[in-house]
């Protein structure tokens, strides 16, 4: 098979400190650099994704400017272009990243699939252009963009695989039920110790 890794958004604002974080985003980020020591050469691809959104706009109702934001259509803001809460957690080296990929630029977006390369490249193209039937995901968060990649990821045919112990998520229970939701899909969850060839 050959296999693609997903990065996602291992960002500032959805670790610890960040305006969303997650508990372990930290600990996820140092993990994915430790698994891509010794395992970016079992991928034909890497690619990460970060959301990017707009300043001068809320993105499509994604962020809560005028109201409370209700944590799941829209948020507080977040991951503004530029802006340090956009860039990789500290911990996560990207020296392995094939493929930059940014979402959300004006719009709400949750999956990977809904972003581009700077250069314009759509993830639905490289993974054609690689070919890529495998995808391992790992990143944050469980229960929204990890999930909603995932999903996309098998609806796009295919095989594809939840790294557990490099994910981080909001809240355990939406955490659980994005899990047991992927597996029901058909995404295998596994850990990262277990082989990526």
């Amino acid at each position: 098979m050959s296999r693609a890794l997903f990065i996602i958004d291992v960002q500032n604002d959805f670790t610890e400190g960040g305006a969303l974080g997650v508990e372990g985003g930290a600990a996820v980020a140092a993990g994915i650099t430790r698994y891509l020591a010794d395992h970016a050469r079992d991928y034909k691809v890497v690619l990460a994704s970060r959301d990017w959104h707009d300043a001068d706009n809320d993105n499509g109702g994604h962020f809560a400017r005028d109201a409370q934001p209700d944590f799941v259509d829209t948020w507080p803001v977040h991951c503004v272009a530029g802006t340090t809460g956009a860039e990789y957690h500290p911990a996560f080296r990207t020296d392995k990243v094939g493929y930059h990929i940014r979402k959300g630029q004006g719009v709400p977006a949750y999956s990977i699939f809904e972003g581009r390369t700077e250069a314009g490249s759509t993830v639905h193209n490289l993974l054609d252009e690689h070919g890529i039937d495998s995808i391992d995901v790992v990143g944050i968060a469980t229960d929204y963009c990890v999930r909603a990649s995932a999903l996309d990821a098998r609806s796009h045919g295919q095989h594809v695989r939840v790294l557990t112990d490099l994910v981080a998520g909001v809240a355990p229970a939406s955490s659980e039920a994005a899990l047991a939701e992927l597996a029901h899909a058909g995404v295998e969850l596994a850990e990262s110790g277990s082989s990526a060839a």
